[in-house]
């Protein structure tokens, strides 16, 4: 979970910035309203957050930088200041940072090339095989024997 608070400078012209625009600051009176309305879920989120964010097989760093790729496929301001901010704080270059971005954004565009597959076969295209395996897999449809 990361929690948006203003912090000098940089922090708080992010904040304005994102205040500004479509979403509305995250503070510390939103994050008790939300605890406030479901106690028992929201401490098992934070926990569940603690957890993930641990040390473990992967550093926390490692965790923070993977966060920063999701959050930018998820499309989550509040996700991708935070984690960038967490991720910096353990130790993450913005070389580190910038390329874990760009990992989410080749898995993104990898994601729509991928998913051409059901265009093609909506279109009939996808169908046909290409030649040198129409054989071996015309044999292996009809259990090898050419029946």
């Amino acid at each position: 979970m990361v929690a948006i608070t203003a912090e000098a400078s940089a922090g708080e012209k992010e904040i304005s910035m994102m205040a500004e625009g479509m979403y509305p600051v995250a503070t510390r009176e939103i994050a008790l309203r939300r605890k406030q309305l479901a106690p028992e879920i929201n401490e098992a989120f934070e926990n569940f957050s603690r957890a993930v964010f641990t040390d473990g097989a992967l550093p926390e760093k490692v965790k923070q930088l993977i966060a920063v790729a999701v959050a930018h496929v998820t499309q989550c301001p509040y996700c991708i200041t935070g984690h960038t901010r967490l991720a910096h704080r353990k130790g993450a270059t913005p070389e580190e940072v910038m390329e874990a971005i760009w990992v989410a954004a080749e898995m993104r565009a990898g994601g729509a090339y991928a998913h051409s597959t059901l265009a093609l076969h909506a279109l009939g295209d996808g169908a046909a095989e290409p030649a040198t395996d129409r054989a071996s897999s015309s044999s292996r449809t009809r259990g090898g024997d050419g029946s």
